[in-house]
């Protein structure tokens, strides 16, 4: 199979172990984390008020036992809200939904002794279900204040008329826990976008490092490997030439560091007549034939950068893994061309396989709206095309004219 990078296998694509988030509907504890810290406490010691409504329309009611029954009622609610508090911050789902049906329990339960003022513990009820199950709110919110308005007036023994005020009171506390609820879980959701965001742009960033620092330091790297063999040769017969040959070595080792910090610090800058330079002297100095361009002009200015990096993957890789003879490159105003003549097949024939290289060369590719094409040629060798888009006419422009300064 022919690579890129032959030497290095493609890398697994790791995704980090998220659980997906649950279904705030279906699970209301995890879904209304807002109930934990300063938020839960004074909302839950504002909701008392009305336990200690109800517990003052006990003794106004009824006496005696009856009255001992009925504060042991608004006590026992009390307990049972305080656990749902302590529920909330747990997250315990099964233990909320008993405390909410014993809740409703003990608030039938007083309605002997507190009568219509029994709704106030039925504003809890009613509130904690509309924070918790928005789905089921409407319904839970309409029953409460009909009940509060209707069932004085069904109970002629209590001598009243449509509980109003509690009707009222239910309704907008039960609305206002609701919007509450909304609000925190809209704000909890931003916070988990804002930090999903930064996590995507750190990953982004390292993809980008790791990226460039691959297309740069194989080149850098691969001209250091053919040039120290080159004075390796020269050493015995043509010293000076290896001198020179070392002197580039040092040159090709300061512009790799160099390039490394630009990568790291995003401050790189590829140009397509820089790399044609690079590129022929790399080819002379590993004995191949370099039939290269000796002008870009043709490459308007905004495919240069990435034409660059086209021909800096390229050439390098023929140099690495090609065993050819030969190379040439061919530059339009929409596409770059590299042949080899090498074996095109084998171990380490060939331009283009599944590594690191190939993967980021698509990516700068696909950024810009193009395509990479590649396969051997017949009977020998291998190419590589780079086709982008051709840049949109200017406005005011005729179809089929030719643009200022060209000929």
């Amino acid at each position: 199979m022919t690579d890129l990078d032959r030497e290095n296998a493609p890398e697994r694509e790791i995704t980090p172990d998220r659980a997906s988030p649950p279904d705030r509907e279906s699970t209301p504890v995890t879904a209304h984390r807002w109930a934990g810290g300063r938020r839960r406490i004074l909302l839950g010691a504002g909701m008392l008020v009305f336990p200690a409504l109800t517990a003052m329309a006990v003794g106004g009611n009824v006496s005696g036992p009856a009255a001992v029954a009925g504060y042991a009622v608004v006590v026992a609610f009390c307990l049972c809200y305080v656990l749902l508090a302590f529920s909330l911050g747990c997250e315990r789902p099964h233990w909320i939904r008993a405390l909410l049906a014993v809740m409703t329990v003990l608030f039938l339960a007083a309605l002997p002794s507190a009568r219509t003022d029994a709704f106030f513990l039925a504003t809890v009820v009613v509130s904690a279900v509309a924070a918790l199950w928005r789905r089921h709110a409407v319904l839970a919110v309409a029953a409460g204040t009909l009940g509060a308005l209707l069932l004085p007036v069904a109970v002629p023994a209590w001598h009243t008329g449509p509980g109003g005020f509690q009707a009222l009171a239910l309704l907008f506390t039960s609305l206002t826990c609701g919007a509450f609820a909304e609000i925190a879980a809209t704000n909890e959701d931003l916070v988990a976008a804002r930090a999903e965001v930064a996590r995507l742009a750190s990953e982004a960033e390292r993809n980008r490092i790791a990226r460039d620092l691959h297309d740069l330091l194989g080149h850098s790297l691969t001209a250091i490997t053919v040039k120290s063999r080159l004075a390796q040769r020269l050493a015995a017969k043509a010293p000076e030439q290896a001198v020179a040959e070392m002197t580039a070595v040092e040159t090709l080792s300061r512009q790799a560091l160099a390039d490394v910090r630009a990568a790291v610090t995003g401050y790189r800058e590829v140009t397509i007549t820089g790399e044609l330079a690079r590129g022929r002297e790399l080819l002379r100095a590993a004995g191949l034939v370099a039939d290269l361009p000796s002008a870009a002009d043709a490459v308007g200015p905004e495919h240069r950068e990435l034409f660059g990096w086209v021909l800096r993957e390229g050439i390098t890789n023929v140099v690495r893994h090609a065993r050819a003879a030969r190379c040439s490159v061919l530059l339009t105003a929409t596409s770059v061309e590299i042949r080899d003549d090498g074996p095109g097949s084998g171990p380490g024939g060939g331009l283009v396989g599944s590594g690191k290289g190939l993967t980021g060369l698509r990516e700068r590719v696909a950024a810009a709206g193009g395509t990479v094409e590649a396969g051997p040629l017949d009977p020998r060798g291998w190419r590589l095309l780079v086709t982008v888009r051709p840049p949109a006419p200017r406005p005011g422009s005729r179809p089929g004219t030719r643009p200022e300064g060209t000929t």
